[in-house]
């Protein structure tokens, strides 16, 4: 994500699925991307890259990433990520799993009420 993400704008993209591996290959075949490592303890998901510039994550549905949806997710930037989810539930959303952190920042998965899911993210 960018050194400072614009609030409303999508700040990442990223597929949770069982065979990060076999699907990192099938992307980087069909979109040429090429991807980076990012080791997660046991396992590793993957940055897929563009020229060299991190463009979209593949991860296994494992540890943080258990449970989420086999689908492309977006994440859009929020300023204050406990307001959004108030106002997710109180619009007829819901919040999918806990609140988790990535270093200083925090995010969640959404659903909102036609069934779509996204993720918020507060940098």
């Amino acid at each position: 994500m960018s050194a400072k993400p614009i609030p409303g704008s999508i700040g990442w993209i990223d597929l949770t699925v069982e065979d990060a591996t076999g699907i990192r290959d099938f992307y980087a075949a069909v979109a040429g991307w090429q991807p980076e490592a990012v080791d997660m303890g046991e396992y590793a998901d993957f940055n897929m890259t563009a020229a060299g510039t991190p463009v979209a994550g593949v991860c296994h549905a494992r540890g943080g990433n258990a449970g989420l949806p086999a689908s492309w997710l977006i994440y859009i930037v929020v300023e204050d990520l406990d307001r959004s989810i108030s106002n997710c539930r109180e619009g007829g959303g819901e919040l999918l799993g806990e609140v988790k952190s990535m270093g200083e920042s925090r995010y969640c998965v959404i659903r909102d009420p036609a069934g779509a899911c996204c993720a918020l993210y507060q940098p």
